[in-house]
């Protein structure tokens, strides 16, 4: 017996069963708890953003039409939910980041999470390589920071991103353009030397976010 589809869970949600939602949310858990983090920088802020988003999905899965993934719509009420406490919230890149962030490290977290064997140093290395991605990113305006984060950093098309954000793909490319501009000097750093651009002739553009590692999902509860 194969898997219900996306399509299948949402229409069986809207139709009574009570267990759909929760199983479609379990599918795609992973990667919306990480644009969710990476978006909003702060663990607590992710969470809420992402319970909003859910909550919101839960109630408006009649209004899917298929004219879109269910995996997009997901995403648009998510990524619309954390724009939404960015904004309520004034965050500015001033704002202090969590203490207990290491905690949440290999679950979205914007950089590469390290064994407990590690060596002091790596770790430490790999704390600050973190918080200065999570800083960096919070100096964006919220719209070109939730296009990157989509776009460079979950790898998704720019077309679906578009969708996802409700608006025309040459905005998305403007949006992650400007974004990368300004994270180039801050992060550029952060790369090791054979990622670094050449200084002459014309590379193929390249996103200023450093890689990361595949996320694992939200903390329980979210």
């Amino acid at each position: 017996m194969t898997d219900p589809s996306d399509v299948d869970l949402l229409r069986a949600h809207v139709a009574g069963d009570a267990d759909a939602f929760g199983t479609l949310f379990a599918r795609h858990r992973d990667r919306l708890w990480a644009v969710a983090l990476r978006t909003m920088g702060s663990p607590e802020d992710a969470a809420d953003a992402l319970q909003d988003g859910l909550i919101s999905a839960f109630r408006r899965a009649d209004s899917f039409r298929g004219d879109a993934a269910v995996t997009t719509w997901l995403h648009r009420i998510v990524v619309n939910a954390c724009l939404d406490k960015i904004r309520a919230n004034k965050v500015r890149a001033a704002d202090a980041l969590p203490d207990d962030l290491d905690d949440y490290a290999g679950r979205g977290s914007l950089v590469s999470a390290t064994d407990a064997a590690d060596d002091p140093a790596d770790l430490a290395l790999a704390d600050e390589r973190r918080r200065a991605v999570l800083t960096a990113l919070e100096t964006l305006p919220a719209d070109q920071r939730a296009a990157l984060v989509l776009v460079d950093m979950e790898g998704y098309p720019v077309a679906d991103v578009a969708e996802m954000l409700d608006c025309a793909v040459g905005t998305i490319k403007s949006r992650c353009a400007r974004g990368r501009a300004k994270l180039a000097p801050l992060l550029g750093v952060l790369r090791d030397p054979a990622e670094r651009e050449p200084t002459h002739g014309n590379p193929r553009p390249r996103s200023a976010v450093p890689s990361t590692d595949p996320p694992r999902g939200p903390p329980t509860g979210a």
